[in-house]
């Protein structure tokens, strides 16, 4: 959440934040924040005035009983009683408006960076690098036209999965539902592949790897920012209030709540493989079909915890690591930097990449590269202490590096042959075999 120095100190900053995310009534959403806190301060100060007068009158009473002032030494008493009952309801008072202020800034979402484009939905996103040409800055997805010439023999992939026996949609159904595949065969050992391949290549990036439960605390959902934004996206056990995780990020993030790291430790970078668990309720049609969305999936995701003063290099360093991975793929691919009104609740700036699917004539995302700034740090309450030993808030940053249910699918689609499905060289050491018939 917004720190509370940031919103008193820089509040027009803020809300000019605020509106380029489109959040409703920003300005009386941050007035209301530090209202709350005018009124805790107060509770504060005069709770601090009780508590000394308490202390006094306390220490006379001993004073006045030993010369004798009975009578004085009484009210004395009675005086002390009085402000302890009067600091209770202060201390209440405070506390009811801590809790107030708190579940309020809950709900104020991250002011995007000033680099952030302005923009209301998805078609105001700039493609900031593609491999198909070069951009230029300003150029927005509602205005793109350069894509690769597609080709009308080209099967989707929920043809290829039943043509080669890879992917059997109607199976899942069964089983539990729809958006709940199953992996066969070489469809399975493409999907192991692609994973393994993955955190090897996080591994040589100098990424730690974790591997973290898939259900998690309402604590845990709080400290990124996936609860209360996201509570309807997500499975909840409620017998056991748990909810299963949408990402990775989650769980390796919350390593870091409530710790306080050194600075010298830090960039601290961590990867994971997770099955990721999605409602995604209320979508039909093709963008939904076979692997488009899916209710459960595999996904590596890279996590960093950092300075505010590195945190940009990390940034773009993990912006290069994905880029990476598409290229050894060998798949079309572009970036795009998100509007305002497109961003996470939670992230300061974020990235998106799209690869192309020529099959189905439209690009699919893949990953979110974001830096979320202090937000989710101050949260989480994860801190680092400088080389002058003064405890600061991190700078926390994650990324899909990748999710693998659009790559499958464009890997299938893009690699078709007539011979059969071509794997990429960089994963044919990972696949056991280099083509698919």
């Amino acid at each position: 959440m917004l720190t509370l120095k940031l919103i008193t100190e820089q509040t027009d900053r803020v809300v000019r934040g605020l509106e380029k995310k489109h959040f409703p009534n920003a300005r009386e959403a941050v007035e209301k924040a530090i209202a709350i806190d005018k009124s805790r301060r107060e509770a504060q100060t005069q709770l601090d005035s009780c508590l000394a007068q308490q202390k006094k009158h306390a220490a006379e009473i001993g004073t006045l009983m030993k010369q004798g002032q009975r009578d004085a030494a009484e009210a004395a008493k009675a005086e002390v009683a009085k402000l302890k009952e009067q600091s209770q309801q202060l201390q209440a008072a405070m506390t009811e408006a801590e809790q107030q202020l708190t579940a309020h800034l809950c709900t104020i979402p991250n002011i995007p960076y000033d680099i952030v484009p302005e923009g209301s939905c998805a078609e105001d996103n700039i493609v900031v690098k593609s491999s198909l040409r070069e951009c230029h800055e300003g150029d927005t997805v509602g205005n793109w036209t350069t894509v690769p010439a597609n080709s009308e023999a080209k099967l989707p992939h929920w043809e290829l999965a039943k043509k080669y026996r890879l992917i059997d949609f109607d199976l899942g159904v069964k089983i539990t539902g729809a958006g709940f595949p199953v992996y066969t065969g070489k469809g399975a050992q493409l999907q192991r592949a692609l994973i393994n391949f993955f955190l090897a290549e996080a591994n040589k990036a100098g990424y730690t790897e974790i591997m973290p439960p898939t259900v998690v605390n309402t604590a845990s959902g709080y400290g990124t920012g996936q609860l209360p934004d996201k509570e309807g996206q997500m499975y909840h056990c409620e017998t056991d209030d748990l909810y299963l995780i949408p990402t990775a990020e989650v769980p390796v993030t919350n390593i870091y709540r409530d710790v306080i790291l050194d600075e010298k430790d830090l960039p601290i970078k961590n990867c994971a493989y997770t099955q990721c668990f999605r409602r995604e309720a209320g979508s039909y049609g093709k963008d939904v079909r076979g692997l488009n969305r899916l209710h459960e999936f595999s996904k590596i995701e890279i996590v960093r915890i950092d300075t505010p003063e590195h945190s940009e290099q990390s940034h773009q360093e993990m912006l290069d690591h994905v880029e990476g991975l598409l290229k050894k793929l060998e798949l079309p691919y572009r970036i795009l930097r998100l509007c305002g009104g497109d961003q996470s609740f939670t992230s300061a700036i974020c990235y998106d990449f799209e690869v192309y699917s020529e099959a189905q004539g439209r690009w699919l995302e893949v990953s979110s590269v974001s830096n979320f700034d202090t937000y989710q740090a101050n949260r989480l309450k994860c801190r680092y202490r400088n080389a002058e030993k003064k405890v600061q808030l991190c700078h926390t940053l994650n990324g899909s590096a990748l999710a693998l249910p659009r790559i499958v699918a464009s890997i299938l689609e893009d690699n078709q042959t007539p011979e059969g499905i071509k794997i990429p060289k960089a994963l044919q050491p990972y696949t056991g075999f280099d083509i698919i018939n």
